[in-house]
């Protein structure tokens, strides 16, 4: 069993990092649809970066339970401290690093998606296995958390928080640019 939920995790990893990076310019390809910025990155912040976490772990979350879910009862509320973790890695290493440096890199700025990414899905694997969190509200809290999480996402692409988590730090302009 632990085999298979690695592999799980594994493949978690993969798909998100794939998703992850075709969402940075599906709203570019897509010439702008709304629709398509809903869900995928509309602009250089770390807000929109988080974004790009979510939504592909949000959708492969759906598929894994529905094949997985049976076999570990701790899985929403796994997922969901998991995925918070994972987001809140992308703006406390973004922030953190290009702030005692006084600029940005690049290629580290794509590094630190794939490390949010990592750290999610070992965090999952490590707290699925000790199967902890069990009983239904604690399922049913973190179902309700990973939806609002997803309408904060959609809400704040169109009416963004004027703060530096969405600030794009190449235009400085906030929301669709």
């Amino acid at each position: 069993m632990r085999r298979k939920l690695l592999l799980w995790e594994i493949i978690g990893f993969v798909v998100v990092g794939v998703l992850g990076a075709l969402g940075h310019f599906l709203f570019a390809w897509s010439g702008k649809n709304p629709l398509v910025a809903a869900f995928a990155a509309v602009n250089e912040s770390a807000w929109e970066h988080m974004k790009l976490l979510f939504f592909p772990t949000f959708l492969f979350s759906g598929v894994q339970i529905g094949i997985q879910g049976r076999y570990y009862p701790n899985f929403l509320a796994t997922r969901c401290i998991s995925l918070l973790t994972g987001l809140l890695l992308i703006p406390i290493i973004f922030y953190t690093y290009s702030g005692a440096l006084g600029w940005r890199v690049e290629w580290f700025d794509v590094l630190i998606f794939y490390l949010a990414d990592a750290g999610m899905f070992l965090l999952d694997y490590y707290l699925l296995r000790r199967g902890h969190m069990t009983s239904l509200w604690q399922q049913l809290l973190g179902l309700l958390i990973l939806w609002a999480i997803a309408f904060a996402f959609v809400w704040c692409t169109f009416q963004p928080i004027h703060l530096d988590l969405w600030r794009d730090p190449l235009t400085g302009r906030f929301g669709i640019v």
